[in-house]
């Protein structure tokens, strides 16, 4: 829009504009509570999201809001912070200016923190007919989706059809893909059967493929042996050195050949950056990546900075990048607010120094690797670790209280309550006037 943004705050203050709310952005905002620095912060959703926990919402293990936190909220009683609900369109890196889909802003600094979005590598067939767990609203999807085909599957008198319905197929052997691998399994081993007892669940397939030669690439090879491991395990059919080829929406193509049929293609296979209008080619890396210096400045740029899986930021010790983890998001974005509260001293910059803090994924009740910088280990030990971890990450005291509540449940029961189907309906607008008029 050609508009201004209306009922801005008027300070006389520098303004920092920040671009997405997710782990860089929302680190950042935070930190700059009640500085002296008007921040407007832009994000498409009023909420932020745990991406960690996307998996448990897919597998009915938590509710959407259990891994949600308003924005609004987080910013209460701080004038010189604000949230706009926002899709941000374009820049003008001459008048220093954003446009969004309800007016435009001015900015003195701004940060690009829009993240990735799901990579499907130009396959169209995928794309189109996949699902992918980007967020929490595809999360609650998947869910819906998962549920409504054993609905209609236990209705269904044909063999080939309802295993169709039954199997799932999860492409992409990082720590989304073990994890959801392991939760799918741990449903179908458990808690279906209990569900739909007319169902013989040894036609269920949940099959976890990897293009390359072992899972959880990111980590150590012996987490990724002992992942794979557990995997097996829970019966599920791991397929390494595999690349998928096509998916029309039931047939999963792998060499040329039908090798397996499902109406539940899980896409975890890879991520792109999310780009925006007024970026230049000299500005970005060939993967999209946007090319910063040590202190996250974009290049050619005097006052726009990258943050998170969106920049590539290289050092002698991460030449291709850092990793596209939260862990670097949240201390580039640290690093960064210490640049601006340090400016306001006359301080000069310090450059970013990523720390590694460790990985770890969880891959069932009681399962999980982690890989520390001075240990690894894997098994209960690693599950509790990472039942510690990730719950003091999530945003607010109720949260954690829900999910504690709920993991501690599922635990004790094994029974999870949140195998709802719930699907918006949508009012046709003669019948929306109809309802207003009989209400008044």
């Amino acid at each position: 829009m050609d508009q201004p943004l209306p009922n801005l705050p008027k300070l006389s203050l520098p303004r920092i504009v920040i671009i997405g709310a997710g782990f860089a952005g929302l680190k950042l905002a935070r930190k700059l509570k009640n500085k002296n620095y008007q921040v407007i912060l832009l994000d498409k959703n009023n909420y932020h999201q745990f991406q960690p926990l996307f998996y448990q919402v897919a597998t009915a293990g938590l509710e959407p809001s259990a891994i949600s936190f308003p924005l609004r909220k987080v910013f209460h009683n701080t004038p010189n912070v604000t949230f706009r609900m926002a899709e941000a369109q374009r820049i003008d890196q001459e008048k220093n200016r954003v446009y969004t889909d309800i007016g435009y802003l001015d900015y003195d600094y701004l940060i690009l923190a829009m993240g990735a979005d799901t990579n499907y590598f130009g396959m169209k067939n995928i794309m189109e007919n996949s699902v992918p767990m980007k967020s929490v609203s595809e999360a609650l999807f998947i869910r819906n989706k998962i549920i409504s085909n054993y609905e209609r599957a236990i209705n269904i008198a044909d063999l080939d059809k309802r295993k169709a319905l039954m199997n799932v197929v999860i492409v992409g052997g990082g720590p989304t893909g073990v994890e959801l691998a392991g939760a799918m399994a741990e449903l179908r081993n458990k808690v279906f059967p209990m569900d739909y007892p007319q169902l013989n669940f040894d036609n269920m397939k949940v099959v976890l493929i990897e293009m390359g030669p072992s899972l959880l690439a990111g980590m150590s090879h012996s987490s990724g042996q002992k992942a794979k491991e557990y995997l097996e395990s829970l019966k599920v059919d791991v397929m390494l050195n595999t690349a998928v080829e096509n998916y029309d929406g039931l047939n999963v193509i792998i060499n040329g050949e039908e090798k397996l049929k499902t109406n539940t293609l899980l896409w975890a296979a890879g991520i792109a950056p999310n780009g925006i209008e007024g970026i230049v080619d000299t500005q970005k890396f060939k993967n999209g990546r946007l090319l910063v210096d040590e202190f996250n400045l974009v290049h050619n740029s005097k006052n726009i900075y990258a943050l998170g899986d969106l920049c590539l930021q290289q050092l002698p010790d991460y030449p291709k990048g850092h990793p596209q983890v939260a862990q670097v998001a949240i201390q580039q974005a640290d690093n960064l607010a210490n640049n601006f509260l340090g400016q306001l001293k006359g301080k000069a910059p310090k450059a970013f120094r990523y720390k590694d803090l460790g990985s770890m994924a969880t891959v069932g009740r009681k399962l999980a690797v982690v890989d520390l910088p001075f240990i690894k280990f894997q098994g209960i030990l690693a599950w509790l670790t990472w039942l510690f971890v990730h719950l003091m990450a999530i945003l607010g005291v109720k949260n954690r209280i829900f999910i504690f509540l709920d993991w501690s449940w599922n635990y004790l029961a094994f029974d999870p309550s949140l195998r709802l189907l719930i699907r918006p309906t949508y009012v046709k607008p003669k019948d929306r006037e109809e309802l207003i008029e009989d209400k008044t």
